[in-house]
Parts: structure tokens; C-alpha cells; sequence
């Protein structure tokens, strides 16, 4: 007990040391370039791996050990989906029936992904809520103006708003890509341009963007209201680099992670930092929340893309290999690229033939890239426990839990398989 004690102390002052790795100030870009700029080629940009982020890696790997052996005194291991099911299934209910609409078909387009069997993982929404109970914690007068009580029933149903939101949104976002890739399936099932068409398809997406926007205001957080309006402005801006890429933009690590960004973090970093703000939490509280939630988004997508190579249409619920038959290059291929140049020429002739498609993949197995692929993923998530770790102390349970599970979700982002 004394030496986790020890562990425990060193992994939080060890951790808060290096917290100027890990956290990106309020507003600013995770990957500015004038900082890529400054530094001749990726593999020095995430050359710290060597110094200081093993060392970051190695202590998180001691806390991450210590909260299972306290939790294996204390309590029984929990998923952290299980801490959070009531309300995860009250949400689900809320959902179907803020996305009714008067005209039939438009209700059964915006309704297809909150249907009971086809609701996904709810990743966003359980990160979301997890986060709310961290941060249930004293907050000091100067921040909250004595106004907010963080045991309010009506604190709580606010910040159930925001994961509300956010799933709306990621929903309207998963209906436009569909269109805008051809795709044919999404979670398991046929997607809904290839069921109901492309136009119904994004008219869908826009009613779920319009319906998260009048639950938004409902808030009447004009801080809240600016992040969520800010993702919506991300998701497109990313959409479109992805559309719109030159050769070299193509092929740059820099502006995939940029975008990486956009499309996918964003949403759940500005979704976290939104929760954080609800709860009259410090500036200072509310940039670790948002941190989390970027290193976490960044993670995921990295350990996505390394799947659309290694997993199977089945497991994943849509096409595999879907991003490079649709020419969309990402990590793995970018990190093979460093090791065979002579993949850039391919890259840059496209994937129409199959055949290039072929040779690329053959390029991918000879190198690291998938491996550097989830070693980035895994810097990431190590980034994302730490600022959980970087948060004030609290004695409560239900805080003390949520944290762990939150430092646990991080663990199973690096090895999901779907």
C-alpha cells in the first residue's frame, strides 16, 4: 500500500511536470505550422518519443497498473460503458424523440441511426458523461462566482444536453460522408444514402444539424454555444482539405494530423472543455478536459485507420481498405512512404487501378507503417491519461472512478478491433 502510495504521488507530480507536453493552450491549433516548420522531417517531430515521451509512456504505464490494483482492492473492475448504461439508455430515448419530424420520410432518415440495434458504440456520449462525474468536484469561488452547485440535478441534465448534441452532430457528419464517399454500409447495416438516396441522405443530416443547434441554444451558454458552432465549421473545413489536396498536402504528415483534427477531435475535444465549462470549472481545468478529449480523438482515428488495412468488413461494420480505394491517404501509408520514397509515385497516380492499390499494399507490409501508426496512437493516448492525472485531487468515489474509467477508455481506443 505504501509503495502505490509512492507510485501514485510520482506518477502525479512526475505527470504535472510534464504537463506542458501534453496540453495545448485554450484556442490554439494541436499541430500549429510554424511549429512544423521549425523542424526538418516527422520523424524529428515526434522524435521525443526517444526522451521525454518514453519516459511519459513508462510512468503512465505505472499509474495505469496502480488504478487497477486499487480498483482490484476496492471494487470489481467495471467497463466504463457499464458506469454510465441508465443513463446512456435515457439518452437513446431522448434522441428518438428529438429527431422527429413532421414529414414521415425525413423522420425515418433522421431517425436510421438512433433505431434500437444501430445506435453504435455511443463513444462520445459515454466519454462525455464520464467527464461530467470527474469533474464533480469543489470549484473555487473566483471560478464559479458561487452560482453553480456541481451536485445540481440541473447541472447534470445540461451537460446530458451536450452529449446529446454531440452524437447529433456526429450522426449529421457520418450521413454526409456516406454520401460524399459512396459508401455502402455503416454500422453493420446499408447506409442510408444507398437505402433512401443521397438527397434524402443529406437533407437528413442537415435536420439533425438544425435540431442540435436549437437544443444548443437552449443552453444559453454563448462560451458552450461558440465551441459546438466552431466543431460544425471543423467538420467542414476538414472535409474539404480531404477533398481538396495537392500533391503535396497529400503526402504531408502535417496537414493529414491537421485535418485528422478537424474531422475527429475536434468534436469530442471541444465536446469535453464544453462540460468542463457548464460545470463553472477554471480555465485551467477546462483546457485539460478539452486535451483529453483531442489526444483521445487522435488516438482513435489513428487506430482507424490502421483497421480500414487490417480489419475485415464484418468486424468493422463498413468496407475495409475503403480510405485508399477512395484515394484518401493516411498515417500508415504517409509513415511507409518515409521508408520506400518510391511509394510517393504511386500515391501520386492515384488508386483508380486496382492494381496501384495492390502495390501500395505491398509497399505497406515491407515497412513500419502500421506499426508507427499505433505507436503514434499510443503517444496519444498516454497524452490523454496524463491530463486526467493532471487534474485536481478528489476524494470522492464516483469522481475517483469516472477518472479511471476515463484513463481505461484510453486503453481500450489502442485495442479495439472495430
Amino acid at each position: 500500500m505504501l509503495v502505490s502510495r509512492f507510485i501514485s504521488r510520482f506518477s502525479r507530480n512526475s505527470l504535472k511536470h510534464c504537463r506542458s507536453l501534453v496540453c495545448c493552450q485554450q484556442g490554439q491549433l494541436p499541430f500549429p505550422s510554424s511549429f512544423f516548420n521549425s523542424i526538418p522531417s516527422i520523424d524529428k517531430v515526434w522524435g521525443y518519443r526517444e526522451t521525454h515521451c518514453s519516459g511519459l509512456r513508462a510512468i503512465h504505464g505505472i499509474r495505469y497498473q496502480v488504478y487497477h490494483e486499487r480498483s482490484s482492492i476496492i471494487e470489481e473492475q467495471m467497463d466504463p460503458f457499464s458506469l454510465v448504461a441508465d443513463e446512456l439508455s435515457i439518452l437513446a430515448d431522448r434522441l428518438r424523440a428529438m429527431v422527429v419530424a413532421e414529414v414521415p420520410k425525413l423522420a425515418s432518415a433522421a431517425e436510421y441511426f438512433f433505431k434500437m440495434g444501430v445506435e453504435g458504440k455511443r463513444f462520445r456520449p459515454t466519454v462525455l458523461l464520464l467527464m461530467a462525474t470527474a469533474l464533480n468536484m469543489a470549484i473555487p469561488k473566483s471560478a464559479s462566482g458561487g452560482v453553480i452547485d456541481t451536485l445540481s440535478d440541473e447541472l447534470r441534465r445540461r451537460q446530458q444536453c451536450i452529449a446529446e448534441i454531440t452524437e447529433m452532430i456526429h450522426v449529421a457528419s457520418l450521413l454526409h460522408d456516406d454520401v460524399l464517399d459512396d459508401a455502402e454500409t455503416r454500422r453493420g447495416v446499408g447506409s442510408l444514402n444507398i437505402v433512401m438516396g443521397n438527397k434524402l441522405s443529406v437533407l437528413a443530416g442537415d435536420f439533425l444539424l438544425s435540431r442540435a443547434c436549437v437544443a444548443l441554444a437552449s443552453l444559453e451558454n454563448t462560451e458552450v454555444v461558440s465551441l459546438l458552432a466552431t466543431v460544425v465549421e471543423h467538420l467542414v473545413t476538414g472535409e474539404t482539405m480531404q477533398m481538396t489536396t495537392t500533391s503535396e498536402q497529400r503526402c504531408s504528415m502535417e496537414y493529414y494530423l491537421q485535418k485528422t483534427y478537424y474531422k475527429t477531435a475536434s468534436l469530442i475535444s471541444n465536446s469535453c472543455k464544453a462540460i468542463a465549462l457548464l460545470a463553472g470549472q477554471t480555465a485551467e481545468v477546462s483546457v485539460m478536459a478539452y486535451d483529453y478529449g483531442r489526444n483521445l480523438g487522435l488516438a482513435y482515428q489513428l487506430v482507424d485507420d490502421v483497421l480500414d488495412f487490417t480489419g475485415t468488413s464484418a468486424s468493422l461494420g463498413k468496407g475495409s481498405l475503403s480510405d485508399i480505394r477512395h484515394g484518401i491517404v493516411t498515417a500508415p501509408i504517409l509513415f511507409a512512404i518515409e521508408e520506400f520514397p518510391q511509394l510517393r509515385a504511386v500515391v501520386d497516380r492515384g488508386f483508380e487501378d486496382p492494381a496501384a492499390v495492390d502495390l501500395a499494399l505491398d509497399y505497406l507490409g515491407k515497412s513500419r507503417g502500421i506499426q508507427r501508426t499505433r505507436e503514434l496512437a499510443t503517444e496519444h493516448a498516454n497524452r490523454a491519461a496524463a491530463a486526467i492525472d493532471s487534474l485536481p485531487e478528489c476524494d470522492d468515489e464516483d469522481v475517483k472512478r469516472s477518472r479511471r474509467a476515463l484513463v481505461d477508455l484510453t486503453q481500450m481506443v489502442l485495442t479495439r478491433t472495430k
